[in-house]
């Protein structure tokens, strides 16, 4: 079966996935609407991400951004960035989790985005998503680029991951648990990932969304799919060789992510307007999920001529 803006369609063997969230990453506001570098106008390339998340589907389960909200950690940017993001998930009727990344600064980001104290507290949180667990973990460390996580912190996931949820938990961070073929990464890479593993193999982690290399990818951490989603304020030409990857004002997306029963899928979605054909429209959907098994093979999967 298949969905489309909460629309299920019995199409294939898969029944509808149990949850959709939205996978955001790394938008990097800064203070004054300011370009980033001067460059990257990255408030009007997360406006162009929000206006995609509302066609792609009208009631997601939540909203998750894994870090770098804003590039400075200015106080206003992160008012800005919220005026700009509250109003489309309130749309939505999704909750929001915003995660910590390595640009980020505490204080402005617990007072100015959650209304929290301004304190250097790790900023992490749990969701229960009518039964799928979000966990947001906090790998920023405060003056550094680097991600960790730290004993306390390991510590409290353990607690957490005790007791399993009834559709399971995902884990969203800011620093994958992952290699990178761009050099710079290695040396901006999570510590301490062993100990991770140890907490989470074994529980009921199905997945782990994270950002902080701003293109793209996928892997596996301790038996568990981890999936990088790529920036909305610019992203690295991977096409080039892995000494001479830099940043482009292009190919700028978000993900879809399906939760099913027996598997997860990501879906790379980019933030662009292109589109052609008239395929997979509602009313085509409509009209498909209107025949019979047998009308549908004839109207759609056998080839012309055969």
């Amino acid at each position: 079966m298949s969905a489309v803006n909460g629309t299920a369609y019995a199409f294939g063997r898969h029944r509808p996935a149990s949850h959709v969230l939205i996978h955001v990453s790394d938008p990097h506001f800064l203070a004054g609407g300011a370009r980033l570098g001067g460059r990257y106008d990255v408030e009007a390339t997360l406006a162009r991400t929000l206006a995609a998340i509302r066609s792609v589907h009208r009631n997601p389960a939540g909203i998750v951004i894994t870090g770098d909200l804003a590039d400075l950690g200015e106080p206003e940017a992160y008012r800005r960035l919220r005026a700009a993001v509250e109003p489309v998930a309130a749309e939505l009727g999704a909750p929001i989790i915003w995660v910590a990344g390595n640009h980020d600064e505490r204080p402005a980001l617990r007072r100015d985005l959650l209304d929290l104290a301004p304190t250097e507290e790790p900023v992490t949180g749990v969701w229960d998503l009518d039964g799928l667990r979000v966990v947001a973990l906090d790998t920023s460390v405060p003056g550094w680029h680097h991600g960790d996580l730290d004993a306390a912190q390991l510590g409290w996931l353990a607690e957490v991951l005790s007791q399993p949820a009834p559709h399971g938990t995902l884990l969203a961070m800011h620093h994958p648990p992952l290699p990178s073929h761009v050099p710079l990464f290695d040396i901006l890479e999570l510590r301490h990932q062993d100990e991770l593993a140890e907490v989470i193999r074994g529980s009921d982690v199905r997945g782990i969304l994270a950002g902080h290399l701003h293109y793209s990818s996928h892997g596996t951490f301790a038996g568990v799919p981890v999936s990088v989603s790529s920036a909305t304020c610019y992203t690295m030409n991977v096409a080039r060789p892995a000494a001479e990857v830099n940043g482009m004002d292009a190919a700028q997306a978000f993900q879809l992510v399906h939760v099913h029963p027996d598997t997860i899928t990501h879906s790379v979605v980019p933030v662009t307007d292109a589109t052609t054909g008239d395929y997979f429209s509602e009313t085509w959907l409509e009209h498909m999920a209107s025949l019979t098994p047998e009308g549908r093979l004839e109207a759609f999967s056998r080839k012309p001529g055969r």
